[in-house]
């Protein structure tokens, strides 16, 4: 285990580690690697959240003017093209649900089902390295600015 997240409590040392893996198979086209990471990304409760707080904040640093539709659209179809090549899984419908969850914009309508929550940390896997090779920082920055965030959130509650 890496020492990045040794100050960590227990329950988000387990998802950081998880998203860690999870990311750099994506970035390295290991499905297997990408395999193991979401199973355990999709058992650790809390992960979306925080997979959910990286890509905001990716979006909001690669596009610090804003984000309009057909960049949507853009992130969406570059993305999935990019990971079609080695995951064959690749569902745009679920990098969409990821994004507008990501902006906020998105309620899981309790009558239909979304994805899978192993499809969610799969997809989420892929738009994060996706949108990771836009920015020269490192995955560990977004990761604990996620966690620092969530955890201001949680004390104005």
């Amino acid at each position: 285990m890496s020492t990045t997240w040794r100050h960590l409590p227990t329950p988000a040392r387990a998802i950081a580690v998880a998203a860690s893996d999870a990311v750099t198979a994506a970035q390295a086209h290991d499905r297997d690697g990408l395999d193991a990471a979401v199973d355990s990304l999709a058992a650790t409760e809390g992960s979306g959240l925080v997979l959910g707080a990286v890509v905001r904040l990716l979006l909001e640093e690669t596009h610090p003017d804003g984000l309009g539709g057909d960049d949507v659209r853009r992130i969406i179809e570059q993305c999935a093209r990019a990971a079609a090549v080695w995951e064959p899984a690749v569902d745009p419908h679920a990098l969409l649900v990821l994004l507008a969850g990501a902006l906020g914009i998105h309620d899981q309508d309790e009558e239909a089902p979304g994805p899978a929550p192993d499809s969610l940390a799969r997809h989420a896997a892929l738009l994060v390295a996706h949108l990771l090779r836009a920015t020269p920082a490192p995955l560990a920055g977004y990761l604990t600015a996620a966690f620092a965030e969530i955890e201001r959130t949680e004390l104005q509650d």
